[in-house]
């Protein structure tokens, strides 16, 4: 979330710079006409310029700041947490195995799939109304 934060912060920064440079090369740009060039291939070549410099700029700030930055750990905490679960868990593993050895006892045969006959297109509807089924329940399909 840090992460995410500190590079979306950079990139809106860098962003309203890069708008104000490419409104500078526009002025500068439409003095090239008078120098007999055209201002077309100047402002592509020179806009794609600022924009590579512009994420360069970006990857470098963003990777000075997170390394600059202190991100306070949680570890003792965590470590505190994950021993007082572990033996929560202890207690529920042993009533757990418990049922297992119940339900090994106790179990159940397998109970068959029910296969029912597919209903035809012109054979009557099983729900009665004496239609078709392809006039009946068989239009939604």
């Amino acid at each position: 979330a840090l992460e995410k934060f500190i590079t979306l912060a950079v990139i809106d920064d860098a962003w309203k710079e890069h708008l104000r440079e490419m409104d500078d090369l526009k002025t500068s740009v439409q003095n090239a006409t008078y120098e007999q060039k055209d201002p077309l291939l100047i402002y592509k070549f020179e806009s794609f310029e600022l924009f590579k410099t512009m994420i360069d700029k970006v990857n470098k700030e963003v990777t000075s700041v997170l390394l600059k930055a202190f991100i306070p750990l949680k570890e003792d905490e965590e470590v505190k947490r994950g021993e007082r679960q572990r033996t929560d868990y202890s207690k529920y593993e042993t009533s757990r195995r418990n049922d297992l050895v119940a339900n090994t006892k106790e179990k159940q045969k397998p109970q068959p799939v029910k296969v029912e006959k597919k209903v035809g297109r012109n054979e009557p509807c099983p729900c009665g109304s004496g239609k078709k089924y392809k006039h009946c329940h068989g239009k939604a399909e």
